[in-house]
């Protein structure tokens, strides 16, 4: 059997295709969508984009507080990504 990074995007597609319950039309959609989405992401190196978080109080509620990362400008800041769920 052939690894996914050994097939070109075409097989990918294909073998995707086969497994959803999307059709070729809206695959081709998404994934126009998400081409231009990404385009949209900071690279390695970018100066990260300013946003605002909510703060949890100690009962892990929203506490009415945000804070924002240009906040924390000249301060050591570590950003995890991940899920939670």
């Amino acid at each position: 059997m052939t690894s996914e990074k050994e097939m070109s995007f075409e097989e990918r597609k294909k073998s995707w295709l086969e497994i959803s319950v999307i059709d070729e039309a809206e695959f081709d959609a998404k994934w126009k969508f998400q081409s231009e989405r990404q385009s949209q992401v900071p690279q390695v190196g970018d100066k990260a984009p300013d946003f605002k978080l909510d703060l949890l109080g100690k009962d892990r509620k929203r506490s009415g507080k945000t804070v924002s990362l240009r906040s924390m400008r000249g301060k050591t800041v570590a950003l995890l990504f991940c899920s939670y769920t």
